[in-house]
């Protein structure tokens, strides 16, 4: 039997540009890097944004002279756009309303998005944020595309 709950969520999209707006205002942008929206679970604490922001600030999906996927958005020097979204916590399983009792109540996931932002910046990329649990429009360019999931590890390890 499949485990529908899950860890800390990041949709990692390898971009040309990215920008957040909120209330007609462009309040975060990058050029070529990557935007990331991230969801938070229920049972995530500062080991999961850490570790998901290492990873995340080493996966090399940024193309080498042989044009293989072999640099980081550190190496090329790319920008990161990070997008809070409970939503990707959302489980569908049953019936055609999503429940989101999986994703971490407000306070909590707003401490562990700002702990990710502040490890992409301590990793040595620059990150730029949209504003948490506001209404944002996010705009991007998708650069190749190149979209991956990635899933942190729950406490306990068994995922």
């Amino acid at each position: 039997m499949r485990d529908n709950r899950c860890g800390m969520r990041a949709v990692v999209q390898r971009v040309s540009e990215a920008s957040v707006e909120v209330d007609g205002r462009i309040i975060g942008a990058v050029g070529a890097g990557l935007l990331i929206l991230l969801g938070v679970a229920v049972e995530d604490g500062t080991e999961q944004a850490d570790a998901l922001a290492r990873k995340v600030s080493r996966l090399r999906i940024f193309e080498g002279e042989d044009g293989r996927f072999d640099r980081s958005v550190r190496d090329v020097g790319g920008g990161v756009l990070v997008v809070s979204q409970f939503t990707l916590l959302a489980d569908a399983a049953k019936g055609n309303r999503p429940s989101f009792t999986n994703a971490a109540p407000p306070e909590h996931a707003e401490l562990l998005y700002e702990r990710f932002g502040e490890m992409l910046a301590a990793e040595g990329v620059v990150v730029a944020r949209g504003v948490f649990g506001a209404r944002m429009r996010v705009a991007l360019v998708n650069d190749g595309p190149v979209t991956i999931i990635l899933d942190a590890q729950r406490p306990g390890g068994n995922r």
